[in-house]
């Protein structure tokens, strides 16, 4: 018989002492005083019985004695186990304990329930915000290949390990301390931006809500109604929350390490918590879609599952990666390639933009995606693209400034070189228009504005080339005018409000924080993809 140490015991050595103990085998000695008669009575018995069955008997002893004596050994080993010192008895349940946390992902991928490991300690989080990290000794490089046959079947090489200039690393490289200052003096930002980022993710942990949450109408939670300009999409969470992590995450923030691992790791596990796990012609598909969120909630809340699980290599966060990976597979338009507000409509190029952006996040993590999704959003750009691939509509081709931005960076991440013609006007014409300010007569438009500084960004590829000025001109006009327009004072101090953007009607003040914040981590959120030493493999199709 064993004895569990409680967990409120373990490390105790009296504790361990103590079970240890009763686990012996109790060596007693029973009475052995037997009833009047009784040996005469076998005695008897024994005389009355034939040759034959005295020799079986004899011979059934024997075979007992033989049984008893091989079986003692184990016993024997048992009892030394049992009585080990306690300092290795503390060991061995530590060592129990530290692999109930790990996910197998196999066996969540096949489950209809959620993960009791990620039950609990969601509801830990939810509970208190002081919820302590479990840890993890795992560093930041890639994951060995064999745990996704996508890492080297589909998306750009290019993105994930390269070298430009003296900067060697995947593509979430750039957001480590040892990086990132290197990055930012070297690609045009400079302390003031860094001072401006600092204070807008100081902003955005001081209004996420208990649960871990945050919500476009950031009234709900800590503010309690003293930022203006809240947004009107008030049911979708995880959406909201994912807009609220990003910024984080560019920054080099995880749940392991930096000064707001607390409330990225609350945020991370109320994502997971919200998810949906349905079985989808042979996937197991995790659906993170809220309110009027819809598909683009979805796809945010998959680049931040994404982004988490490629920067610490977090075993937990593995199968909730994997299975919204699985859910925009397919979420996929059969026919046209695209996505659009519910699963398999036909698509337009806003919404197809963040899938694509997850399927990319989920190939720097080595996740699985399947090829026909890769060729799939390729159909669908086709479809929409105007001036052999310069411009692109929505639904449609077409030449809008937003969408057009979209089309491009999906270009590149699906593997057109830089040189492309129609990626050339396309950036020309991006540069030729400007960042969409409140200067002159233009108005501001932070989507159009966080798309198409990351079109800019890539293909200015290093200082010095022939594209890098046109960099520098978009770059220091929207650096200069983000870091002016952010709030400087009171409770509103770190956000920005955006008056007269279309997309920070619904998302408010959350929506356009996160939206700028992204744009001034632009030179080290992503490694670039065209740099001097950019793996020459392009993706296979």
């Amino acid at each position: 018989m064993s004895t569990t140490i409680p967990p409120s015991q373990v490390g105790d050595p009296a504790a361990t002492a103590q079970a240890a103990a009763a686990a012996e085998p109790d060596t007693g000695e029973e009475g052995s005083v037997e009833e009047a008669g009784s040996g005469r009575g076998h005695f008897l018995l024994f005389r009355a019985m034939p040759a034959w069955m005295v020799s079986g008997l004899v011979h059934f002893v024997t075979i007992l004695v033989l049984a008893v004596l091989t079986i003692e050994p184990q016993v024997a080993n048992s009892i030394v186990q049992m009585t080990a010192p306690p300092s290795e008895a503390v060991e061995e349940v530590q060592e129990l304990q530290e692999e109930k946390i790990e996910i197998n992902v196999d066996e969540t991928l096949i489950s209809e329930q959620r993960s009791d490991v990620v039950q609990q300690l969601t509801a830990e989080v939810v509970r208190t915000t002081d919820t302590p990290m479990v840890a993890m000794d795992v560093d930041v490089a890639p994951i060995q290949v064999e745990l996704s046959d996508f890492g080297e079947e589909t998306a750009p090489k290019n993105d994930l390990l390269k070298s430009i200039g003296s900067f060697t690393g995947s593509g979430v490289d750039g957001r480590g301390m040892a990086m990132r200052g290197q990055m930012v003096t070297e690609f045009g930002g400079t302390s003031e931006s860094e001072a401006a980022v600092a204070a807008a993710l100081k902003w955005l942990a001081s209004h996420q809500n208990q649960d871990g949450s945050w919500n476009f109408d950031h009234r709900t939670g800590p503010c309690q109604g003293r930022c203006t300009h809240p947004g009107s999409l008030i049911d979708c969470r995880t959406g909201a929350t994912a807009m609220a992590l990003l910024p984080f995450l560019g920054a080099g923030q995880t749940h392991h390490e930096g000064k707001y691992k607390k409330n990225v790791e609350a945020g991370l596990y109320f994502l997971s918590s919200q998810m949906k796990v349905t079985n989808r012609r042979g996937l197991q598909c995790g659906d993170l879609a809220q309110g009027g969120g819809n598909m683009y909630s979805h796809g945010l809340a998959a680049i931040t599952l994404c982004e988490a699980y490629a920067m610490t290599q977090d075993k937990r966060l593995m199968a909730d990666a994997q299975m919204s990976l699985n859910h925009i597979m397919y979420a996929q338009d059969p026919i046209g390639g695209g996505w659009r507000y519910s699963p398999r409509q036909a698509g337009d190029t806003s919404v197809v933009g963040w899938q694509l952006m997850a399927l990319k996040s989920g190939h720097m993590a080595y996740l699985k995606v399947h090829k026909e999704t890769i060729h799939g959003t390729e159909i669908f750009l086709d479809s929409v693209q105007a001036d052999g691939g310069a411009k692109y509509g929505y639904t449609g081709p077409g030449q809008g400034p937003a969408t057009s931005a979209v089309g491009l960076l999906c270009r590149m991440y699906l593997g057109w070189k830089q040189d492309h013609p129609g990626l050339k006007r396309g950036v020309e014409a991006l540069a030729n228009a400007g960042p969409a300010t409140d200067k002159g007569p233009k108005s501001p438009n932070m989507y159009y504005n966080y798309y198409a500084t990351q079109v800019m960004r890539h293909q200015a590829g290093e200082p010095g080339s022939e594209t890098y000025p046109a960099w520098e001109k978009w770059n220091n006009e929207l650096r200069d005018w983000l870091i002016a327009k952010q709030d400087k004072k009171g409770h509103q101090e770190g956000s920005w409000e955006m008056k007269g953007d279309h997309g920070s009607e619904k998302g408010g003040r959350l929506y356009c924080t996160s939206m700028a914040t992204m744009i001034l981590e632009v030179y080290y959120r992503h490694m670039p993809i065209y740099g001097k030493a950019a793996a020459e493999e392009e993706f296979p199709l």
